[in-house]
């Protein structure tokens, strides 16, 4: 037989794929997607800001020349008159700045929380999309961390880091204008201390940017770890484990102190230092602006062409301040686009995740029998059908019955390491098919292939005769029942909880429903019945109570195929009696996999499958299995061989 579906496994716990170059960019261009209207709003606004604190320094060169002017031939020819315009103009120029900053502040208010509310969704939109292997593979609390964290970087970044920054590269494009206006000489020598600037951000920075990027992975390593201590935290009490925990947290804590404490060093002498830089090249250059004033003949050689006095070393040295303060501004904003950058790489990781792969084509209808012939109908009757289009445009449909076929079946979580060998079996429709074996023989494992949550490496499944690679993953799982060993309730009320199964089901379904799981008298009881709210996956209920909820969930779907994954396995052998007759109704003319470890509760099976090591070993009913005296007999009598 030709072997089919060859799939690629699941990627190894750990290994991420590696940040991809352009994160910025690609942050612009997503934010340029969405705020197009309201960024060019912002750009001008800052714009306008700019202009009007970097003015000061050309109107306070007008203001001195003409001080100069009135004291050298006196105040009675306007030169009060103009100082007080020019004064005027200046006290305009601010308000209009202010007015533009504060709209500047208030549209990007609008345009951060937007794009962080948009990418939320989108990360979330994402991670429903994602294959199961990929929750089995990364830990939860990381996952949490970009949700956070990470999403928090970006915040930054958006309202404050990039705001800043292009406000400082326009200062200073307008600064080095007007200082090459004012006087080259002197501009020469700011820019000799800013190659020397240039060379400190560099090096330093880049050791800021390689910690802030182990700081954010090690966040996500932290918090995984707190996640799983919490939900775990009755087993570390019950073994006494408090202490290893401890140590175990101080390991995996000291790890993100030491890439925290590199990159904030790294970034908190880096202000300092350029800081420092500034306040020597604003002292420099009032000495070489005093030295020029007081050496006869010498003038200016600028574009002005004013003679070097007062009225160009006093706005220079102001526009030297300015520049400075600029540029120490750049840096420390540097160092947020880092940990923003950072914090972006691990949100376009899981953004960039390959989503669940689903080519299949085949989809489930509502159906109706005319003539002992299966025809598609948009009213609800009860009948499901498969509805498969061929490639010659025709399409045929097959009534959903449960027939579920393995045939040569292998798998393995990863290639160096199958799980399952050559699994062939079969559940005709009503059949109620159990696994049986010691943990980790691959029971679970094959129901998780059933429903797809993973893919076969060799061999195929068949569903009605198709196979389920060609069946849509929701219209399979549509299809599909399923009782979880864990157990998973969601924030809401009761009758919420057991609506999941089917959202559309009425109240009254539901009620009926949780009777059938025996979970209706224990409802009853609660302080508001069906509208009592559950939160923190019911922690309010005991855990028999919340199997039971979760076996109403299914009950209320009332599908064609069930899987029952130790769906008793919390609740006491009484109510386990009561709530297996309920099932055996549930079960009733439907195609039925079981798990279970209870081995009397799958006596009543059509067939049971042992399993050892990925293999089935025995197959056949209770009666023949104990026959038999197998490994199905040593497992229910307890009686193992030496």
């Amino acid at each position: 037989m030709t072997k089919e579906n060859k799939k690629q496994p699941p990627m190894p716990h750990g290994k991420r794929p590696k940040p991809k170059k352009g994160t910025l960019k690609r942050i612009i261009k997503m934010l340029l997607s969405e705020y197009k209207g309201l960024l060019i709003v912002a750009v001008i606004c800052v714009i306008f800001s700019t202009l009007a604190s970097t003015s000061a320094s050309l109107f306070l060169n007008q203001i001195v020349a003409r001080i100069e002017e009135g004291l050298k031939i006196g105040w009675d020819n306007g030169a009060s008159k103009s100082v007080i315009s020019l004064l005027a103009m200046m006290a305009g120029i601010y308000v209009l700045g202010i007015i533009a900053s504060f709209t500047q502040a208030r549209v990007m208010a609008v345009v951060t929380q937007g794009f962080l509310n948009s990418t939320r969704k989108k990360m979330f939109s994402k991670m429903q999309n994602l294959p199961i292997k990929y929750f089995d593979t990364h830990p939860h609390g990381d996952t949490m961390s970009y949700y956070t964290n990470d999403i928090d970087t970006l915040r930054q970044l958006i309202s404050q880091a990039l705001p800043s920054l292009i406000m400082s590269a326009l200062t200073i494009t307008v600064l080095v204008a007007y200082m090459f206006y004012l006087s080259l000489w002197m501009t020469l020598v700011v820019f000799a201390a800013v190659i020397i600037m240039m060379f400190v951000v560099k090096h330093i920075g880049g050791n800021s940017s390689k910690y802030f990027l182990r700081q954010q992975k090690a966040i996500g390593e932290t918090e995984g770890y707190i996640e799983e201590m919490m939900s775990g935290q009755k087993v570390v009490q019950v073994f006494n484990h408090e202490e290893e925990c401890c140590q175990d947290f101080d390991k995996i804590n000291d790890r993100l102190f030491k890439e925290s404490s590199k990159a904030h060093s790294f970034a908190n002498i880096l202000m300092p230092i350029m800081g420092n830089i500034g306040n020597i090249l604003y002292v420099i250059i009032a000495f070489i602006g005093g030295v020029l004033i007081l050496t006869p003949g010498v003038t200016n050689v600028s574009i002005s062409g004013q003679v070097l006095g007062l009225a160009v070393v006093i706005p220079f040295i102001n526009m030297t301040r300015q520049f400075t303060n600029n540029i120490t501004q750049i840096s420390q904003h540097f160092n947020h686009i880092i940990m923003a950058l950072a914090g972006a790489e691990r949100i376009f990781e899981l953004m960039d995740e390959e989503p669940e792969v689903d080519e299949g084509y085949v989809t489930l209808v509502n159906a109706k029998e005319i003539d002992g012939k299966i025809v598609e109908c948009e009213e609800r009757t009860g009948i499901w059908a498969w509805k498969h289009p061929h490639e010659d445009g025709t399409t045929t449909y097959t009534k959903l019955m449960g027939d579920v076929r393995m045939e040569n079946m292998d798998f393995g979580y990863t290639p160096e390491k199958i799980v399952l060998h050559d699994v062939t079996l079969y559940a005709e429709p009503g059949q109620k098919v159990a696994f049986v074996g010691a943990t980790g023989a691959g029971k679970t494992t094959v129901t998780n292939l059933i429903n797809r949550f993973y893919d076969v490496a060799d061999g195929k499944i068949r569903y009605d005769g198709i196979n389920i690679n060609k069946i849509k993953k929701d219209d399979l799982r549509h299809s599909l029942g399923i009782v979880l060993q864990e157990t998973n309730l969601f924030t809401g009320t009761v009758m919420e909880n057991i609506r999941y199964g089917k959202l559309d089901a009425t109240d009254e379904e539901c009620i009926d429903a949780a009777k059938l799981a025996n979970a209706h008298d224990f409802i009853t009881r609660l302080p508001e019945g069906y509208n009592t709210m559950l939160t923190s996956n019911g922690s309010n209920l005991s855990q028999g109570q919340r199997q039971l909820l979760s076996i109403a969930r299914c009950a209320v779907a009332d599908p064609p195929v069930m899987i029952l994954d130790e769906a008793t396995s919390s609740i006491d052998t009484r109510t386990e009696v009561i709530v297996s007759k309920g099932m055996d109704a549930l079960m009733k003319g439907r195609t039925v996999f079981v798990i279970a470890h209870r081995l009397s509760t799958i006596q009543n099976s059509d067939v049971i499958m042992v399993l050892e090591n990925g293999r089935i070993i025995e197959r056949g009913n209770h009666d023949k299995l104990i026959e038999e005296q197998g490994k199905y007999y040593q497992l229910y009598t307890g009686n193992f061989a030496d």
